[in-house]
């Protein structure tokens, strides 16, 4: 009696062990677990480029001083594998976004400091201003000049580095390109924002408005 009771009870524990085993979900590999994957290493390589992109605006494209805007235009352009530093390099003057045919002092100031930055690294910067001859007068002697007939009528094939410069609140915004003078093609750029934190840029800018003033009239 004890060892049917004893068999009939292995024998109920071995089915229900089996039909346990049955009952576990057995887990696949679908293809919609295949498709969140690939999203998500997407959404992780996103991420990675904005972390990127972020500490470039930190580092290198924001800038609190004026020298340090200049310093970041010149090695994001020189950085450009593209752009042969053998080759003769013309810089304009930085004008208006929203006139190309107006710049200001700033805008000269720039350019000007451009040429400095990348003569010093290693590019044939041409100063095409030169006349044919240097003019004298009683106050100095002259030999750059923005007279289109005293300049030479030709430049040869060169880069040229044209740039553009927008005013909004607390900050300039500067963009700058190299363009091969033959083929048109964009060769190199860059960008830099200058933050100077000011609440009216007009000193930095020349354009002040003049100070109210008062007539003052004898009363009849």
């Amino acid at each position: 009696m004890l060892k049917s009771f004893a068999k009939a009870c292995t024998v109920t524990a071995a089915v229900l062990l089996f039909a346990g085993c049955l009952s576990k979900p057995v887990f696949t590999s679908s293809y919609g677990d295949k498709d969140v994957a690939v999203e998500n290493q997407r959404v992780q390589v996103t991420k990675q480029h904005i972390a990127i992109a972020q500490d470039r605006q930190d580092n290198i494209t924001t800038q609190s001083t004026l020298e340090g805007t200049i310093n970041s235009l010149a090695t994001q352009m020189m950085r450009n594998k593209k752009m042969v530093s053998t080759k003769p390099v013309l810089i304009t003057s930085f004008v208006r976004l929203d006139n190309f045919k107006k710049t200001t002092e700033f805008g000269r100031i720039v350019s000007e400091s451009l040429i400095n930055e990348m003569s010093n690294r290693g590019f044939n910067i041409i100063e095409y201003r030169g006349q044919m001859a240097v003019s004298i007068n009683e106050k100095g002697e002259y030999f750059i000049s923005r007279n289109p007939y005293k300049l030479k009528d030709d430049i040869p094939n060169t880069y040229v580095v044209v740039g553009t410069y927008s005013r909004q609140f607390g900050k300039v915004m500067l963009n700058a390109r190299v363009i091969d003078n033959i083929t048109g093609k964009i060769i190199s750029s860059s960008r830099a924002t200058y933050v100077h934190n000011r609440r009216n840029d007009c000193i930095l800018f020349k354009d002040c408005k003049p100070a109210r003033t008062i007539k003052i009239i004898k009363e009849k």
